[in-house]
């Protein structure tokens, strides 16, 4: 998703209590029938995981990361693992990725009180296909345990190569998977606005916001300052262009944004805080990197300190 899919455990599998009990919740966009829908899963620190950080036929064996890394991740203070769940490729026929691997995700980071996001790439060719594997996420369940929300990385071009035609698949999936997930909240991981007006506008014209926003609770703009020149090659500029672009193509200067940013292993402590500050600038409800893996111990030290009592610290709450 973000790159790897993108462009991308192992204590005891014992019953554990139930997370803490959700915030009230807010929605972006048209009302949704089911009522509103809880946003936590998406509030305050963030950090992904994909299948090249913690499955073996994917990562080799054994993989860098397993569940039992959610302890390192609450104890830096992120409150939500994003993880891929399912995928569309021969390496995972069946959807499901990992079911062991994903079911200690589940079970340790919510021991640890931390929310757990599965997400999902469609590629939009064969779009019951795609509604099965975001069905798949929401039917997973592990000691009790299931995901806190689900998120659908939008990015993938090669499935339907006239835009129109994308377009149309895209917002009728996206409604069936609205209507799918019932009381979970729905993430947009979406191109920043930047990259596909202003760096690269061939590559998704016309995209669909408006057609769109009824559909989605949170925007998840893939902001990864580190491949970019300036003006827009750090943790401030590239964030912030991105999601009032955003707002201004959704017709909403209040939707709710969580923007994503990265990649872990080429973020400079200049980003860090640049990245927070962004985030408060712009009002967002949480923020987060691309990956876990990538990052260095220091810079999630840093990152850790930015939410805790730097400048995201006091970014607003569902």
């Amino acid at each position: 998703m973000l790159v790897g899919s993108l462009a991308g455990c192992s204590l005891a599998f014992g019953e554990s209590a139930a997370p803490p009990s959700p915030m009230a919740a807010l929605t972006v966009g048209a009302p949704q029938p089911q009522g509103p829908r809880d946003l936590e899963a998406y509030a305050g620190l963030g950090t992904w995981v994909d299948v090249f950080d913690f499955v073996d036929r994917y990562a080799g064996d054994p993989p860098p990361l397993s569940g039992a890394d959610a302890d390192a991740m609450a104890d830096r203070g992120v409150r939500t693992v994003f993880v891929q769940a399912t995928r569309w490729d021969d390496q995972s026929p069946d959807g499901i990725v990992d079911r062991a691997g994903l079911r200690s995700f589940l079970v340790n980071a919510h021991r640890r009180g931390m929310r757990v996001v599965g997400w999902y790439l469609p590629h939009l060719g064969d779009l019951d296909r795609d509604l099965e594997r975001v069905r798949q996420i929401l039917d997973f369940e592990a000691s009790g345990h299931r995901f806190d929300g689900i998120g659908i990385d939008i990015e993938w071009t090669d499935g339907v190569e006239d835009v129109e035609e994308r377009n149309d698949r895209l917002v009728d999936l996206s409604r069936r998977i609205d209507e799918l997930a019932g009381d979970v909240p729905v993430a947009a991981i979406v191109l920043p606005a930047v990259q596909i007006e202003v760096v690269n506008p061939r590559y998704w014209p016309s995209f669909p916001y408006r057609d769109l926003a009824p559909y989605y609770d949170v925007w998840m703009p893939m902001a990864y300052w580190t491949f970019r020149d300036e003006p827009y090659g750090d943790g401030g500029a590239f964030v912030t262009e991105s999601v009032d672009r955003l707002r201004a193509n959704l017709g909403d200067p209040d939707a709710m944004v969580a923007p994503i940013g990265g990649i872990g292993d080429l973020v400079t402590e200049r980003d860090v805080t640049l990245f927070a500050e962004s985030l408060a600038q712009v009002g967002a409800i949480g923020g987060s990197y691309y990956d876990w893996a990538t990052l260095s111990e220091e810079r999630r030290e840093q990152i850790a300190a930015s939410f805790a009592d730097g400048p995201a610290a006091d970014l607003p709450r569902p």
